[in-house]
């Protein structure tokens, strides 16, 4: 467990909301855009000869970053197996036929490809457990002088929810992320972003964490008296207008392999 996560907990949950994900998770969709611009810059698009991507969930991110750049090969992985066929939908669309498809728990995975010039990953590190055996694990698979960027979330992410449900993921600051990859990799681009979702009610709230499959954190069921304890709360302290706000708080990195 990691910061209340149960990853097959997630993998359910995820698994469940994957094929309207797209549709409610705009952040970590404006995320995915975000990243893939930070990765092919603003020039002619680049080329990558081979690809990793972990946690390639419903392929926001893998569309986002094969509309900027080349690739001669791609290797997907996510927790959830029916993350595949939306990723390879994705692949074959941009001209690409080498794909491979990894399912299952990235830190456990022993069969990752080697000597691949990116891996990248949007949205998905704040579920890993331990993240400096994972950037380990990382330079591994990276060649020298190759890049891993990723996005995740920081400190503030959720704010609300953990101050009034005390559950929250183990969140890091771009200085403990750059500190925990220092072994093996040069920061190039790094930064952070704080941005607001408003909506009408805590209720919409719920739903919007639920149909986004960020609330696998606990088993726990909610009781008419706790939902309703949970509400008044919400609305008394995260008002917006009318209405109430959720905080995200995405932090980027774009990291490259040292040679030695």
């Amino acid at each position: 467990m990691h910061g209340g996560v149960n990853k097959e907990l997630i993998r359910q949950r995820f698994a469940r909301r994957l094929s309207g994900y797209r549709r409610h998770a705009v952040i970590q969709e404006s995320m995915a855009s975000e990243l893939a611009g930070l990765i092919c810059g603003d020039s002619a698009k680049p080329s990558f000869e081979s690809i990793l991507e972990i946690g390639s969930g419903s392929g926001a991110f893998t569309e986002a970053l094969l509309g900027r750049c080349e690739a001669g090969s791609y290797t997907a992985n996510d927790l959830v197996p029916e993350s595949s066929a939306h990723v390879r939908e994705v692949v074959l669309k941009h001209g690409i036929d080498d794909f491979c498809f990894i399912p299952g728990d990235i830190e456990r995975h022993s069969g990752l490809p080697e000597q691949v010039d990116l891996a990248a990953s949007n949205a998905t590190m704040q579920w890993l457990f331990d993240l400096p055996s994972f950037f380990m694990k990382m330079s591994e698979v990276v060649m020298p002088d190759g890049l891993f960027a990723f996005s995740t979330f920081g400190k503030r992410n959720m704010l609300e929810i953990s101050s009034l449900e005390h559950h929250a993921l183990n969140y890091y600051t771009l200085g403990e992320l750059e500190k925990m990859a220092s072994p093996w990799f040069m920061p190039e681009k790094m930064h952070e972003t704080v941005r607001k979702l408003d909506f009408r009610s805590p209720e919409e709230v719920l739903r919007h964490i639920s149909r986004t499959g960020v609330n696998a954190l606990s088993r726990e069921n909610w009781t008419k008296a706790r939902h309703t304890s949970f509400v008044e709360r919400y609305r008394a302290s995260f008002p917006q207008g009318s209405g109430v706000h959720l905080t995200y708080h995405p932090l980027f990195c774009v990291f490259r392999r040292k040679k030695q």
